[in-house]
């Protein structure tokens, strides 16, 4: 079984406490007691957390896998550079192959930046920097940059080294999942989470879809967004095409994010029709897209993730011999009310002691 059907499969496993979740929820069980011990260390002091000089937010899941973080990474940095503030992005940059910290630039490989923190920076221009560890990152990005005031941080709710003083929680229509912890669930650690205080809720859900997922998120605001395709895609330099142009081409539907059929489906949801769907392991390799790269009398139709890894080997490729590639921004828009809590937050803690 290929790495993503067996992602796939897994996926379908942990909404349910069906034969494979109730196979590995025993695993799940040491699972919980490192987290609680690993806390325990971080509470007592044993570990030490590290405070910056700016206020950090904190956007992440505790749910495995495409429930938005990194649209609404976007999202937030764009509206507080609206109000005045001037952000910058930390993050590990998963799926990088180097550990060393890195300034993300239009430049950088993105096996060196990760795919996310390449569409974060392309998307917002704003200094991005990636490490190992978040604590490494912010201090880097803070040398460099003196005039960054607040600092998002893309995942990481997890790592408890680096001192938040919000944390912005993204869940999607799968909720919790079966409730069960990982392996045999979805969730990375117990929900509720502690220090709920901290925490902004956000329920996200497609356009076309009703918000129906509900969250028991005692002390925690809540919040929905909703997520849509843009009515256009974005080819290699920029150039826009309408979604409607691209039906009358031969489509190659291409996704390597968690859960490729949710691209799929709001493709099929826009009216666009691909002869064929590709759907990739999470974070896939340059080597994975390769092959997609074959055929010019195709057109490949991506999500901007993808084409954070495709784009790169367009540019080693001859142009008659290699497909058209258009990726389709995903807009997510939250809850005006969204807004004004984080704004709140941050006053708060500008006028905290």
């Amino acid at each position: 079984m290929s790495r993503s059907n067996w992602q796939a499969l897994w996926l379908v496993q942990s909404q349910q406490r069906g034969w494979l979740a109730c196979l590995l929820w025993p695993v799940s069980l040491a699972y919980a007691g490192l987290m609680t011990l690993r806390r325990t260390l971080y509470a007592l002091g044993v570990f030490k957390i590290h405070r910056v000089r700016v206020a950090v937010i904190v956007i992440g899941n505790v749910v495995v896998g495409g429930a938005g973080k990194t649209p609404t990474v976007i999202a937030v940095v764009n509206h507080l550079r609206d109000q005045g503030w001037r952000p910058g992005v930390v993050s590990r940059g998963h799926g990088r192959r180097s550990r060393e910290v890195v300034d993300v630039t239009a430049d950088t490989p993105p096996d060196d930046s990760g795919d996310e923190p390449a569409l974060v920076h392309g998307s917002t221009g704003v200094p991005v920097f990636v490490a190992a560890s978040r604590v490494a990152a912010a201090h880097a990005l803070l040398d460099a940059h003196p005039e960054v005031n607040v600092l998002v941080c893309d995942d990481g709710l997890q790592h408890w080294a680096l001192h938040r003083d919000v944390q912005v929680v993204v869940f999607d229509d799968r909720g919790t999942g079966n409730g069960w912890l990982l392996p045999a669930g979805l969730l990375r650690e117990a929900w509720p989470r502690q220090s709920p205080a901290k925490d902004l809720v956000l329920l996200q859900h497609r356009e076309d879809t009703p918000a129906t997922t509900l969250i028991n998120a005692p002390g925690a605001q809540q919040f929905n967004a909703t997520r849509r395709l843009a009515s256009h895609a974005v080819g290699p330099d920029g150039e826009r095409m309408p979604l409607q142009t691209l039906r009358t081409h031969r489509l190659t539907a291409v996704a390597g994010i968690a859960r490729p059929s949710v691209f799929f489906d709001m493709l099929r949801a826009a009216g666009v029709q691909p002869e064929n769907e590709v759907g990739l392991p999470d974070h896939a390799e340059a080597a994975d897209y390769a092959a997609l790269l074959q055929d010019p009398e195709r057109t490949l139709i991506c999500t901007e993730k993808d084409a954070v890894k495709l784009r790169p080997l367009l540019a080693h490729t001859p142009a008659n011999r290699s497909p058209k590639v258009w990726a389709v921004p995903l807009e997510m828009t939250p809850d005006p009310a969204f807004f004004r809590a984080l704004t709140q937050r941050l006053q708060e803690r500008l006028r905290a002691p």
